[in-house]
Order: C-alpha cells, then structure tokens, then sequence
C-alpha cells in the first residue's frame, strides 16, 4: 500500500489496516512453510507495508 492512501487514514483506520496487514503475513508464512507460496516476495512487501503503517502511527 502506498504512503499516500495510508496518511490520508484516521488513526483507527490504520490500525484496521495494520491488523489486516498482520493476518495476511501470517496467511503467506503459513503458505510458505507448505510449499504453496508461488511469490516470495509478497512476504517482503507485506513486511515492508506494517512497518509503514506503524511508523505512521507512532508519529500521528
């Protein structure tokens, strides 16, 4: 998700979108320990996008 879209949302919005954010890491690490992850570096972006969001929230 881009910095834009995530500075325009309220405070409960990101942390909405961080919870989301998290469940959908743990959904791809649970694919990648069976094999079925064909894009491993969906993994990395999804890390990278929390990381985003909580600097967001600790400077808001």
């Amino acid at each position: 998700m881009e910095m834009k879209t995530l500075r325009e949302k309220t405070k409960e919005g990101l942390a909405h979108e961080l919870e989301l954010a998290r469940t959908h890491l743990k959904e791809l690490e649970f694919k990648r320990a069976a094999n079925q992850l064909k894009n491993v570096r969906d993994i990395r972006k999804t890390k990278q996008t929390i990381a985003r969001i909580q600097s967001l929230l600790s400077s808001k």
